[in-house]
């Protein structure tokens, strides 16, 4: 029997809709969220993700503060703009679009930002806290996994969830979330990555298997345990003549095999992707009811 689609297109409308609720109530007392956005140089899937998030935020009526910079940007010039944000109350979110021109440091960009406003997650600080279980804006992909999860009515707790991957973006925070003596934790997880030996002796042990590493077809089908929830976090580009754009996205999972076997699975689009944005918005809702002490 093939696996019941998760779909986070529609789990991500319904935090969207949450949000907008949330936000109307706090303008009514005055506050308006307000995410502050900089995006350097016009990569093409820099410039897309830029354009969705800042059209997320008006759908959920978050105040946009758009920053583009020039490609040539001097890390001064970069650091300015973050300061001019850390200092606006208007401002209670920053996100510094990632990756950036090469010639700019992207750690030093990051650590710029003030970690009250780090609403993508990924300051020392907030990994930090993230860690020991302090009060945190986690960081956004894995906590948009874990919402995929408890929102699907998977079981987390006493579940053995595999990750495949070991970024500091998706991997490793995921892994430290899913193991927290918390609602959305007390599982056991095994971290693997591609250089992993036998690595489907480690997949096959999943109840809940998690592919992150970029790579297409990574999970093949016999990878995969009868019945696992398969979340596909891969975001990879490959050629396609008969697409408009001449490509199509593909995840790291053979989802047309493994749908076969999996209870759940995610696709690529449409299943982890709109949730990333989503807990961004999420976070800087988050951050401004902290700025006001309403939390």
């Amino acid at each position: 029997m093939a696996a019941q689609i998760i779909d986070g297109k529609q789990v991500a409308a319904g935090i969207r809709a949450e949000l907008k609720d949330e936000v109307a109530k706090l303008k009514e007392r005055g506050v308006t969220p307000g995410l502050g956005v900089i995006l350097v140089g016009d990569d093409p899937a820099s410039v897309s993700y830029v354009t969705g998030k800042e059209r997320a935020c008006g759908e959920v009526g978050i105040y946009s503060d758009h920053n583009h910079l020039p490609a040539e940007s001097s890390q001064a010039d970069l650091k300015r703009v973050i300061d001019r944000l850390n200092a606006d109350p208007k401002v209670h979110g920053i996100l510094v679009q990632l990756p950036l021109p090469k010639h700019l440091k992207e750690s030093e960009a990051i650590f710029a930002i003030d970690p009250s406003k780090d609403v993508d997650g990924i300051h020392p600080v907030s990994v930090g806290k993230m860690v020991t279980g302090e009060r945190a804006f986690l960081s956004c992909t894995p906590h948009g996994v874990i919402q995929l999860l408890v929102r699907s009515g998977v079981k987390i707790e006493g579940s053995h969830v595999v990750i495949v991957g070991r970024s500091n973006l998706v991997g490793r925070p995921l892994a430290n979330m899913l193991t927290q003596k918390k609602a959305t934790g007390n599982a056991t997880v095994t971290m693997c990555h591609t250089r992993t030996k036998d690595l489907a002796r480690y997949t096959r042990q999943a109840d809940i298997l998690v592919a992150a590493v970029g790579q297409p077809k990574t999970i093949t089908v016999d990878m995969v345990r009868d019945g696992a929830v398969v979340i596909d976090v891969g975001v990879t580009r490959v050629e396609d003549s008969t697409k408009k754009a001449g490509f199509r996205l593909v995840g790291d999972v053979d989802f047309d095999a493994v749908k076969e076997k999996a209870s759940l699975i995610t696709p690529v689009p449409g299943g982890v992707g709109p949730m990333t944005i989503t807990m961004l918005l999420y976070n800087t809702v988050e951050s401004a009811k902290q700025a006001a002490g309403l939390v």
